[in-house]
């Protein structure tokens, strides 16, 4: 047991510090699925599991409350794996070394997994718990969200039966989604050739460090920098004044997180080195003070490497350097029909250097399925003007917002009798699974609330604590009065 454990509400938080000990990546959810057949067992409850790992776990309808309309509470089982460099952690076989930070529960040097650990923990908790009126539940566990949305892609027709459905998966308190944006993946692959280069050049690593990171969907809007973008900018400003060669270029990692680091590899005659490390000084004065407010652990450093004794031909290199500045990142356009909604953007994930191929992943999103479209075409033409590989994944549906829910309306009437206030009924430009789930289950019923999550699918990942018990208490509360 951890000291999360003793927080309140106890119900709750006991599940999360479990489910925080059993690691979980992306497409390797089988320790948690073998946990949630373990819980289904101990409470004498009924656990099914579809051919892509989506697990569904039933519960019959207190007494009085049979005839209610049938519930399914919504989450997934995966998590993002990040952590800080400097850290030894493995996301296969180590726990989530969890703490408390004020009102905050945080990990040290990685990814909380609050996203989506929490409504796991809350579905868990409504469960085991013998004391809260429901009609008949179904709890549906996705798998591969954060990286595919595999469980969601894979859901056939008839292995859920409910007709209201609330999303445990959103990271506002106080807000509830009614609605989602759409997405796709473009991916970039350069070939390229390698060349040799003097051994008696000088080598070393540009690294781009202390950036804050984020969800690319929540906080793509937040003015927040892509380590990417900003070691590719120096790197092209860099070619205009000086003859290097490049011999790697590692940058972010998830598809849905903005990039947080970035490092390259470039080799120069000894002669120019004190010339990069001047350029490296001024240009590193400018971008912090560009991210003056927003990202104020920035850095730029510079440090001396073994030559590779290789870089890539020139030619690839100017193309991917040039195409990569050109690749836009960030909000493309604002919602018109509703407020501060980002209604389209794209992420410039990450840039890796693999055998004899760059590969560069993006993901787009938007509430406007055309808008969607042409995002992608924008990112593709630009590589493609490049001379690069591209190709697009088969992309997931937004949730159009439905403004006479049902769900809505008791959600609603019950967050202002608990809280003495109205919540914010809205959007997200993140990409639930809500869109998908109506392909198979077009009568469904949607709505998503959570407690408050910072700094997801990042290192900096944080739990407030006080909302958490606001979460539990309207999850309480709304399944009570679903008539």
């Amino acid at each position: 047991m951890s000291e999360i454990s003793k927080l309140q509400p106890n119900a709750i938080w006991k599940y999360f510090d479990e489910i925080s000990h059993i690691p979980r990546p992306s497409k390797k959810e089988e320790k948690i699925i073998k946990y949630l057949f373990n819980f289904a067992s101990e409470y004498n409850l009924e656990a099914e599991k579809d051919a892509v790992d989506n697990v569904v776990i039933r519960k019959a309808a207190t007494p009085g409350m049979e005839n209610a309309t049938p519930v399914i509470l919504q989450s997934h089982t995966d998590m993002v794996c990040e952590k800080n460099n400097d850290v030894d952690f493995n996301f296969d076989t180590d726990s989530i070394q969890t703490y408390i930070d004020g009102d905050w529960v945080k990990a040290k040097g990685t990814t909380l997994g609050g996203d989506d650990g929490i409504g796991v923990a809350g579905a868990l908790a409504i469960l085991s718990a013998n004391n809260i009126k429901h009609g008949p539940l179904e709890c549906f566990f996705t798998a591969d969200e954060e990286t595919g949305m595999t469980g969601a892609f894979g859901l056939q027709p008839g292995f859920l039966k409910g007709k209201i459905l609330i999303n445990l998966d959103s990271e506002d308190e106080g807000e509830l989604f009614i609605g989602c944006a759409g997405g796709i993946d473009t991916m970039i692959e350069f070939e390229y050739k390698k060349e040799e280069i003097p051994q008696s050049w000088y080598s070393c690593k540009i690294l781009v460090s202390g950036l804050n990171g984020g969800h690319s969907g929540d906080e793509i809007d937040k003015g927040l920098g892509n380590a990417n973008k900003i070691l590719n900018r120096f790197l092209r400003r860099l070619s205009e004044k000086t003859e290097f060669r490049l011999s790697n270029f590692d940058g972010g990692n998830l598809r849905n997180a903005i990039a947080r680091e970035a490092s390259a590899i470039i080799s120069v005659s000894p002669h120019l080195k004190e010339q990069i490390r001047l350029a490296l000084n001024i240009f590193t004065s400018e971008i912090q003070n560009e991210y003056l407010i927003t990202e104020k652990a920035l850095k730029l450093d510079m440090n001396t490497v073994e030559n590779t004794g290789f870089a890539i031909d020139i030619e690839t290199q100017n193309k991917l350097l040039q195409s990569i500045y050109a690749c836009p990142h960030g909000v493309i356009s604002m919602s018109q029909s509703i407020k501060n909604l980002v209604e389209t953007s794209t992420n410039l994930a990450s840039v890796k250097f693999k055998d004899d191929k760059i590969v560069i992943a993006t993901s787009q999103r938007s509430s406007v399925d055309s808008a969607l479209t042409d995002a992608a075409t924008m990112v593709r033409t630009v590589f493609e003007l490049a001379g690069a590989n591209i190709k697009h994944s088969d992309g997931y549906p937004g949730w159009t917002p439905k403004l006479d829910s049902e769900i809505l309306k008791i959600t609603e009437k019950s967050y202002e009798k608990l809280f003495n206030k109205k919540p914010a009924v809205l959007a997200i430009h993140a990409g639930l699974e809500c869109g998908l789930f109506l392909t198979k289950y077009p009568h469904l019923d949607m709505i998503s609330f959570g407690p408050t999550i910072k700094g997801a699918h990042s290192p900096d990942e944080r739990m407030n604590i006080p909302t958490v018990q606001k979460f539990w208490d309207l999850l309480v509360d709304v399944l009570e009065n679903i008539k």
